[in-house]
């Protein structure tokens, strides 16, 4: 993009984006909402008063909206999509979110929210809820065939967040926080996903798996690295940076020699493995293979689990009991880690949220600071700017750079803490033992801090 930003800087426009939303029927308020003569289920009856709604005065926020709400359709009901529901129901859009599993997915391992993304959780009133949540992860060591530790580094001896954040959550509690904060004033519609989408000048044109078409004023495509929707708008155009590296997380029983400070251990051959604390009584674990041998997997759960066993046929440790878990795993996720790489990241009134737009990949490990941090911008441009296209160009403008940071881990990084030899194993603990004093762990986490640290969050109110 241009070196000037898309819009005056600091300049409050009196209207915003959405100018001319789609009329629509809804009876807001009511278990169900009519649109195109068609009923829609609502999937979220159980929500606490507490959580369901945070609207109070957070409304002040955004701008006052005397027109009937924009027309919104968010694809994704995770973190980012969960996310961006809430701050544009603010904003009095009409919103829908539609997500392909037949029910909100809970899954999902450790993730961190760190920096800038706090201040988002702040505004929305959320922050407290997940500390709530935390899994209480202490720490990490490294840890030998014998399990006994190598190196360690504890969270209460960094000046500033290191390979363990302050506030740790599983993937599914707070993607749930956003999904029941958000699903009084949005709706969800589970079990389906769009099949086509046409848009021009004024909207964009919806047909979904089970039958029907709708239109919208603006399409949010928010499911992930491997969005199916981002090639129907923008095919060919993502250019993936593979990490060379293959993942596995997955829930186990929880065992005596598990406790709150994560473990993670290497075997030749590029592989390493462990386990992480949760909230639940359960274990987190992962299994990771370096090079490209995974490449040639199938997509069946059962030919990832086989490639994963193979792997780590003899590999020590307390494989054979993540094995046996991995097995019987009801969460079980495989893929190859890869970055999103696209050159635009909005195309007409569609835009690209979250993983979707940028993955960094867990080596990141800010996925999900990102996709709160850009929720709120997205939304906070909507609210600023004259037109959407306006408001997108904006969005790209005021994140591209935290991205392109987040972005930029070395592809040398996974080969380099994946050795193949007993020889690079030994070097790799010695270095680790070097890492974990406090002289050099204290720096290395200020020299490794990740961009959203330093992300100072716009003003949009």
């Amino acid at each position: 993009m241009g070196t000037g930003r898309p819009v005056a800087g600091g300049v409050r426009h009196k209207s915003s984006a959405f100018h001319h939303p789609t009329p629509t029927s809804t009876h807001k308020g009511t278990a169900h909402r009519y649109r195109h003569n068609r009923q829609l289920v609502h999937d979220a009856p159980h929500t606490t008063p507490s959580v369901r709604s945070h609207r109070g005065p957070l409304i002040n926020q955004f701008k006052s909206i005397e027109r009937s709400p924009c027309r919104v359709l968010i694809t994704g009901a995770s973190i980012a999509g969960c996310a961006a529901a809430w701050w544009l129901t603010q904003r009095d859009c009409d919103v829908t979110v539609i997500e392909q599993a037949s029910a909100f997915r809970d899954g999902g391992q450790n993730v961190d929210v760190r920096g800038a993304a706090r201040e988002v959780l702040r505004l929305m009133g959320l922050e407290q809820a997940v500390k709530d949540l935390n899994t209480g992860e202490t720490g990490l060591a490294w840890v030998d065939e014998d399990n006994r530790t190598a190196a360690q580094i504890d969270l209460s001896g960094l000046e500033v967040d290191g390979p363990t954040a302050e506030l740790e959550v599983l993937r599914g509690d707070l993607a749930r926080l956003l999904y029941e904060a958000s699903s009084a004033d949005a709706f969800y519609r589970f079990g389906d996903r769009i099949v086509s989408v046409e848009h021009d000048a004024e909207g964009v044109s919806v047909t979904f798996e089970s039958g029907g078409e709708e239109r919208f004023d603006l399409l949010i495509i928010a499911e992930g690295v491997g969005s199916r929707t981002r090639e129907l708008v923008f095919p060919g155009e993502n250019q993936p940076r593979r990490m060379d590296l293959a993942s596995a997380f997955f829930t186990v029983p929880r065992a005596p020699t598990d406790s709150q400070t994560a473990r993670w251990y290497n075997a030749v051959g590029g592989r390493s493995a462990g386990v992480r604390p949760d909230n639940r009584g359960t274990t987190r674990a992962f299994f990771n293979v370096h090079g490209r041998s995974h490449l040639t997997v199938g997509n069946s759960v059962a030919e990832q689990k086989a490639f994963l066993r193979a792997s780590f046929a003899g590999a020590g440790w307390e494989i054979p009991r993540l094995l046996e878990g991995m097995e019987a795993a009801e969460d079980f996720w495989f893929d190859d880690l890869r970055q999103v790489k696209i050159d635009r990241w909005s195309n007409g009134p569609v835009v690209l949220l979250g993983d979707a737009a940028w993955c960094v990949t867990p080596l990141g490990g800010v996925g999900a600071s990102l996709a709160l941090i850009g929720a709120y911008v997205l939304a906070g441009e909507l609210t600023r700017t004259d037109t959407i296209a306006e408001a997108l160009a904006a969005y790209e403008y005021v994140l591209r750079p935290v991205v392109k940071k987040s972005q930029s881990v070395p592809k040398l990084v996974p080969r380099l803490v994946h050795p193949r030899s007993q020889t690079g194993v030994k070097i790799l603990r010695a270095v680790q033992r070097l890492v974990a004093t406090p002289f050099i762990s204290k720096r290395a986490a200020r020299a490794l801090t990740p961009a959203v640290q330093s992300f100072t969050l716009p003003d949009y109110r």
